[in-house]
């Protein structure tokens, strides 16, 4: 059972100054045209020394040399550009591909993808011009995971990886392409890397194939395994597990005084879905390098379906293991004193990456690399007793699409130092300091929580139950005052959506956040605030530099109306924020600072379309797909017929560009319509007069509406049609939307 969610206390139905929503905050838990350059590779650590120190470079699609389709950048929850690396990627229809030019040795690749619900296919992979005698199988099934359960949350976790190992070694200057061979594919980044040769039995171990395992992964292994940790585990010895494929149908037990070690986790696979499960144990087990893998395809709270489910016990370690395609990583509970889980891959999991889940003492977690969780990627909960003493240091934690990329939840002297988050998507921050318990007995944050040397790149999100941000750093005082010392220092925020330092009770009760120092920060561009104060309380800052912010430097408005003040101290050395927001009654919307990198953009491609009516599979989705062959029909001999796009937030559209199909088959044609727009969704304006428009495939199958300078700003945008002299029904293949 995983209760962070199922069995959540109930929420208030108070509302936060500025909401249209009542609060219902779940899941702080639960939590176009191709490009010419050269991929740029992405360090590990952005642009500054946090982070895991990583094995592969990372190199983004939407920077390689591609005849696909640039998707986004897109903040809105639930596309996929949103949940991309950097909010961008490359959309490639069979037979279009994205070329990489690496900028050192590699012979491996792992690459993060989307394809569409229901269909699978490869990517064909070229070296150096060459296609390879092996391909990287692309799958929708371990995507599009829902959570009904989780208020807010919509359908979500769109990517997957997929590695391979490529069979030769590659220097700087070679180049890769990927290449979509018989479905859509949307390549987001790839990772590259040097492996190292397979590694050899250490004297002594005993191997699972001498107990019987078949490394073809074609029978059962399960007893193998558990005769080998029996035979091990008396002396404290070592279970080797050889360069293969290992099924196990079962989960292992009772494991304690043993160490499993493979040949390196691109090597050794065990495939599992219940890895370990155990309440309690003797502890120093040590797991290293292997990898396993296993078939959660939706996340069911109440399985164990976790690598570590329980306890390894005191004094055990985890490291270099690569886990996918599992609930959580770790789900750790009972006693796992002075565990230290470091130098890990955790990919694709629907919940969790790490949670210690009460009496951790002593954990460490270090130089982790953690991608596309369906919850919290690392998270401490003080449930049944506080976690006390334990730190995540130096881990790089990316595309989060649920929840936070780090939260703590209570505890006592607790460290989060050195620590890379980027692109959080939906009812989370980049890091959350809070006291929601969501069960008893809950332990709430006491002693001192440091928060030192973290980097945060885009982080933070709308949440749909609030109605409004949540900042990139979140202090949270949900169930009860924050009490504890909480020293937050020498943080770097980059490109936030929304605030970058947020101060809030998230239940809308006003308990208040007390004890906080932030100094020094570096903060670039942030879209509405850098400071988002929404309940009593006190904070002093120092040392805090702003450049790029989007509405003002503060927010300050506490919730409920006469629950108290907050007070912020100025320590001195601050400078870019000292502006107010002056209406309470209104969240400031993001503005200059808000850091989107590609303002030219079709503002409605993949957002959500509805229509008055459809004919048969020509959907209103087809208008917004950014495919001009595909296309909306309306219900015949109905006029009028309308397509509305809802873009997300309002925005001041100054031109919309229609278009049919462009075959020639597609004989000229004129529709009379008009251009619509709302902030509401029920109220209407006219944006552009009725008129009629020639859509001629001599000219592209075309038409562009230019909107008036004074045009109010608009959301739901709407294209009305009332004639169409080549068909009795309106049609639109594309409704794209610009600012300029």
């Amino acid at each position: 059972m995983n209760p962070h969610v199922m069995h959540a206390p109930a929420r208030s139905s108070r509302r936060l100054p500025v909401l249209a929503l009542a609060v219902a905050l779940v899941s702080a838990v639960v939590g176009a045209g191709g490009s010419t350059a050269h991929a740029a590779p992405q360090r590990s650590a952005a642009a500054s020394a946090a982070g895991a120190t990583l094995p592969f470079t990372s190199y983004e699609a939407e920077s390689a040399v591609t005849g696909g389709q640039k998707i986004g950048p897109d903040y809105t929850q639930g596309t996929v550009a949103s949940e991309a690396s950097g909010r961008q990627a490359v959309k490639l229809s069979a037979g279009q591909s994205v070329q990489f030019t690496l900028t050192g040795a590699a012979n491996a690749v792992n690459v993060a993808y989307n394809v569409p619900d229901g269909q699978s296919g490869s990517l064909a992979v070229y070296v150096n011009g060459t296609k390879l005698d092996r391909s990287l199988t692309v799958t929708s099934k371990y995507s599009y995971v829902d959570t009904s359960w989780i208020a807010g949350a919509k359908t979500h976790h769109f990517f997957d990886n997929a590695r391979l190992l490529l069979g030769r070694n590659l220097q700087a200057g070679d180049t890769v392409k990927l290449e979509a061979a018989s479905t859509q594919v949307t390549v987001d980044v790839a990772d590259f890397e040097q492996v190292a040769a397979a590694a050899t039995k250490p004297s002594g171990a005993i191997s699972v194939v001498d107990k019987g395992a078949d490394p073809t992964g074609q029978q059962d292994s399960t007893q193998a395994f558990r005769d080998a940790i029996s035979a091990a585990k008396g002396s404290g010895g070592t279970v080797w597990i050889p360069a293969g494929d290992f099924k196990l149908g079962s989960e292992l037990s009772g494991v304690e005084n043993v160490t499993l070690q493979g040949a390196g986790s691109w090597y050794s696979v065990v495939h599992s879905s219940r890895f370990i499960n155990q309440s309690n144990s003797a502890g120093k087990v040590r797991l290293k390098d292997f990898a396993v893998i296993g078939e959660v395809t939706e996340r069911v709270d109440n399985n164990p379906d976790n690598f570590v489910n329980g306890s390894l016990g005191p004094n055990s370690s985890v490291s270099g293991m690569w886990i996918q395609h599992l609930k959580c990583g770790f789900w750790l509970t009972g006693n796992n004193d002075n565990l230290i889980a470091e130098n890990n891959r955790i990919l694709d999991t629907t919940a969790d990456g790490l949670n210690l889940n009460g009496n951790a003492h002593g954990v460490q977690v270090r130089g982790n690399f953690l991608r596309n969780q369906g919850d919290d990627s690392l998270a401490m909960w003080s449930l049944n007793g506080a976690d006390t003493g334990s730190s995540f240091s130096g881990n790089t934690i990316s595309q989060p699409n649920l929840a936070n990329g780090i939260a703590i939840y209570g505890g006592t002297d607790i460290t989060v130092k050195d620590n890379l988050v980027q692109d959080t998507n939906a009812l989370g921050s980049g890091i959350a300091i809070s006291n929601q318990k969501f069960l008893d007995p809950f332990s709430p944050l006491a002693g001192t929580i440091t928060v030192s040397g973290n980097t945060l790149v885009r982080t933070g999100a709308i949440n749909p139950n609030w109605g409004h941000p949540m900042g990139a750093l979140r202090v949270d005082a949900y169930d009860s005052a924050i009490e504890a010392t909480v020293n937050i220092t020498n943080t770097t925020i980059k490109d936030s959506p929304y605030s970058a330092y947020e101060f809030v009770s998230g239940s809308g009760t006003g308990k208040a956040v007390k004890n906080v120092t932030v100094d020094g920060s570096a903060v670039d561009k942030v879209g509405t605030v850098v400071v988002q104060a929404e309940t009593p309380g006190a904070v002093k800052i120092s040392n805090l530099k702003a450049t790029g912010v989007g509405a003002a430097g503060v927010y300050n408005c506490p919730y409920p109306s006469g629950s108290g003040t907050f007070t912020l101290t100025d320590g001195g050395g601050n400078s870019g924020w000292s502006s107010t927001w002056s209406n309470c009654s209104a969240w400031p919307q993001a503005g200059a600072g808000n850091p989107d990198p590609d303002p030219a953009r079709n503002l409605a491609q993949g957002r959500p379309a509805t229509a008055t009516g459809s004919a048969d599979v020509y959907t209103p989705g087809k208008a917004v797909d950014g495919d001009a062959n595909s296309y909306w029909e309306s219900t015949n001999n109905a006029f009028p017929q309308a397509l509305t796009v809802d873009l997300g937030s309002a925005q001041a559209v100054r031109r919309v560009v229609l278009k049919l199909p462009p075959s020639a088959a597609w004989g000229a044609r004129t529709q009379t319509l008009s251009v619509l727009g709302s902030t509401d969704g029920s109220s209407f304006t006219t944006l552009a007069a009725s008129k009629a428009y020639r859509f001629d495939p001599a000219t592209g199958n075309t038409v562009t509406v230019t909107l008036p300078d004074s045009s109010p700003a608009t959301r739901q945008l709407r294209v009305q049609v009332t004639a169409n002299t080549g068909w009795p029904a309106a049609q639109l293949s594309e409704v794209e939307a610009y600012l300029k």
